[in-house]
């Protein structure tokens, strides 16, 4: 099975002297259970592929497929049916808290987007979330305010985890975090790859970060992947001039670990 298929993707912004071409026909395919890395500088068009992989933005030419199903967003019923093929998570994790809703509260709306849950069932599933991302679920009945920045992007990934999507985006998703942070939230992703054997397209501009969750990573640069490879073949014989010079700029990175294989 292929979570995810996207077939020579472009997409064009308007500028000042006519239109951009923003995501240059893109292709890129993510089997069932497994991680693509998509990494390159900010610019590169990474969002924008993100926006218009889940119908945010723009399309003018390719296809997308997820699960099989070509994404064609024309009603809300299509808007919902999207809604549990993909999910999104957020370099900010406030752009999916309400700021008036506790953890809990959050939890149970996703939750219960496509599933009839009953009060105790709704309890139980609120603390599987967040024992999932590895919170406490003794925080269900805080604000996204009294929580840290670690924490509220946890309950974020929670939150898109609750509706049990066929492919999770996670998009910049560490690059607010602190350093120690960052870590903690990598491995929290590690963590639900085996547990959940996770499809998903992990997208930075940190290749340390993307290479320690990807099975196989792609390089962008000006709207074109110029480059994809499994992790550790990447990180051992990069092709691409682009892609070793991503490579330079970290030192820990010119010994490289073994591949990643699904397991």
């Amino acid at each position: 099975m292929t979570a995810l298929q996207v077939s020579d993707l472009t997409v064009r912004h308007p500028g000042p002297r006519g239109p951009v071409t923003v995501v240059d026909g893109v292709s890129l395919e993510i089997p069932s259970g497994t991680t693509l890395g998509l990494v390159g500088e900010s610019g590169s068009g990474k969002s924008s592929l993100a926006r218009a992989i889940v119908g945010l933005g723009p399309l003018h030419g390719g296809r997308v497929l997820l699960d099989g199903q070509e994404v064609r967003i024309r009603t809300v019923r299509d808007r919902r049916r999207l809604g549990r093929l993909v999910q999104v998570v957020l370099q900010d994790p406030d752009t999916a808290l309400d700021p008036r809703m506790t953890v809990r509260r959050t939890l149970v709306e996703a939750a219960t987007v496509f599933h009839r849950l009953d009060r105790p069932a709704r309890a139980a599933r609120v603390a599987a979330l967040l024992g999932l991302v590895g919170l406490d679920p003794r925080l269900a009945d805080r604000l996204p305010r009294q929580l840290s920045g670690g924490q509220r992007q946890r309950v974020a990934i929670a939150r898109a985890l609750a509706v049990e999507p066929g492919l999770l985006i996670a998009d910049e998703i560490t690059s607010a975090l602190d350093v120690s942070v960052q870590a903690a939230v990598l491995n929290t992703i590690r963590e639900l790859q085996r547990e959940l054997g996770l499809s998903m397209l992990f997208i930075g501009h940190n290749l340390p970060a993307v290479c320690h969750v990807s099975d196989v990573v792609a390089v962008m640069r000006h709207g074109r992947i110029v480059e994809t490879a499994p992790t550790g073949a990447l990180l051992r014989i990069p092709r691409h001039p682009y892609t070793r010079t991503l490579l330079a700029a970290v030192p820990s990175l010119r010994t490289p670990p073994p591949d990643r294989r699904p397991a």
